[in-house]
């Protein structure tokens, strides 16, 4: 995908390819042969729409990083470097109205938009426009017919909501499945370990997602967490967990994908651990102190798993021409090329589509200002 030097990390603009990096993302698809089995089914629809998901979650941070450099935002909240454990989970889940439901993190605001909010509802909900599905309340949007639940400020807090949810399901023996994105950092919060427990006891279809983005604000995994890792938190709980490769969007997806036939089976809930890294600050205003804090050498080894470059690169090197829905076959002796420019439409698409959503979004700020005082019962929280 194209670099932004204004926007991306340091160690995306200048991005290459590692191949050895590049070796352990394809060798990591094939250790688990249930996983193995998830990746081989995906059509090329499916594997296109992964890229789609990971480019869209991408160049929105991009688009509100481009507003607080412009002022016309304080600053934001970005999941740079961590799309894979977001959009690879939502994709395993049925979208649509009465479907599945997630409840993310606002670091997870792919999700929202894999969900199926529109882009534009996205960053007017950071606005704070009228228009904006939160009314012009604040930035923590979710849409009930879509199946998002809204953040809450007290990350980890929701985990206890989504049980709420899984367990109407399980009571009305409705096939749905509740997920929830958990922080490393929030994981210290007791609401968080009653979930994980009440879940269990309750055996609910209900997956939380360990993101191990490494920092929690501004303390490192090492200063509030014993263990190198929470492999050890699934037999804690006596829930399965599913480690995973968090800058591999395809390990992650069949991950999900297994988590989620163990909910629907009635084995659940289940967790997924995912080992990732945050590419900034905890927003944008504290990047140059996240930077001072933590060694550069950690920025650069993670700065090669770039989950955007090294997906592009698998599909680039798939071995065969990929022929989504609609479009003719290439030639296999030209495959790689091939590939690389269905990559270059998608993205052009995706381009289309955010720099669309961003200027309705700039127009409602003038045209769609809330009433001083004005309550009203939003359908998004309930």
């Amino acid at each position: 995908m194209k670099r932004y030097p204004a926007y991306d990390p340091p160690e995306y603009v200048g991005w290459e390819p590692d191949i050895r990096l590049l070796d352990s993302f394809r060798t990591i698809l094939s250790e688990v042969p249930a996983r193995a089995s998830v990746i081989e089914q995906l059509d090329d629809d499916a594997l296109l729409g992964l890229y789609r998901g990971l480019l869209r979650f991408r160049l929105h941070d991009i688009a509100l990083k481009r507003w607080v450099k412009r002022g016309v935002i304080s600053k934001a909240w970005l999941g740079t470097g961590e799309e894979a454990v977001t959009v690879g989970v939502v994709h395993a889940l049925r979208r649509y109205p009465g479907g599945d439901v997630v409840a993310p993190m606002i670091r997870n605001a792919g999700a929202c938009a894999e969900m199926g909010i529109p882009m534009a509802d996205l960053l007017r909900s950071y606005l704070g426009t009228a228009d904006a599905p939160t009314r012009g309340r604040d930035l923590h949007l979710g849409d009930f017919e879509r199946g998002v639940v809204a953040p809450i400020s007290m990350v980890g807090s929701v985990s206890t909501v989504v049980n709420g949810y899984a367990l109407a399901f399980k009571r009305r023996s409705e096939d749905r499945v509740a997920v929830t994105w958990i922080g490393d950092g929030s994981t210290k919060s007791g609401e968080v370990h009653e979930a994980l427990n009440f879940a269990a006891v309750q055996r609910l279809p209900v997956i939380f997602v360990i993101q191990n983005n490494q920092v929690a604000l501004g303390t490192h995994l090492s200063q509030h967490h014993r263990s190198a890792d929470f492999s050890g938190w699934g037999a804690a709980y006596g829930m399965p967990a599913h480690g995973v490769d968090g800058n591999n969007v395809l390990d992650v997806h069949a991950a999900a994908v297994e988590a989620v036939a163990e909910c629907r089976e009635g084995r659940g809930p289940a967790m997924i651990l995912a080992e990732t890294f945050r590419m900034g600050g905890h927003a944008t205003h504290d990047e140059r102190e996240a930077r001072q804090m933590m060694s550069p050498d950690l920025f650069q080894r993670w700065g090669r798993r770039d989950p955007v470059g090294q997906y592009e690169e698998y599909l680039a090197h798939l071995g065969r021409p990929l022929a989504p829905a609609g479009v003719e076959q290439g030639p296999s002796e030209d495959a790689v090329q091939w590939n690389r420019s269905l990559m270059r439409a998608v993205e052009a698409e995706v381009i289309q589509e955010v720099d669309t959503a961003e200027t309705d979004a700039l127009e409602s700020r003038e045209a769609s200002v809330p009433e001083p005082g004005l309550h009203e019962d939003l359908e998004c929280y309930g």
